[in-house]
């Protein structure tokens, strides 16, 4: 009995994800995230690990309802990587994150001057952060991590599609 609902719960379950997928994708409103460049005076890249997904990213999550870009940034990079932003973000660009879906957009900030407190663990959220080389990012940093500090760093417009 239980094999056949092992080949029952198999079949169902990429039709169950395409329809949740489908009704979170027409029920909510578009959505706003932040992501940031953080830099040290060394042109170092600051990346988090996070515990619920693989890979190395650059700081930032979503924009609350009734938060701005910038309330959420600087938020997100205490929260993220205790880094306290001293000096005004610079807004690098905008773009669509088609891989979520065709309403996720995400504001890119380049960060140059903060102060990072010292303690030993961000949050529940982070298992791993550090600064990196740009020549050395560790292995496993995401395409659209190493695509986003690559305009930073050539001083080219940000992407505004990525897939």
């Amino acid at each position: 009995m239980s094999e056949a609902l092992g080949k029952l719960r198999r079949k169902l379950e990429p039709l169950l994800r395409r329809v949740f997928h489908f009704y979170w994708w027409f029920a909510r409103g578009m959505t706003l995230g932040v992501r940031a460049v953080v830099l040290d005076d060394s042109n170092r890249v600051f990346l988090v690990k996070h515990s619920y997904v693989t890979g190395w990213y650059l700081p930032g999550g979503g924009v609350e309802v009734g938060e701005s870009f910038l309330v959420a940034l600087k938020r997100e990079l205490v929260e993220e990587g205790r880094i306290e932003v001293a000096g005004e973000p610079v807004l690098h660009g905008v773009f669509l994150n088609s891989h979520v879906s065709r309403r996720d957009h995400v504001a890119v900030y380049i960060v140059r001057k903060f102060h990072q407190d010292r303690m030993p663990e961000p949050n529940h959220e982070i298992v791993a952060c550090g600064f990196f080389e740009a020549t050395a990012l560790p292995e496993g940093t995401t395409p659209g991590t190493l695509l986003r500090i690559q305009e930073v760093l050539d001083g080219q417009p940000v992407i505004t599609t990525w897939r």
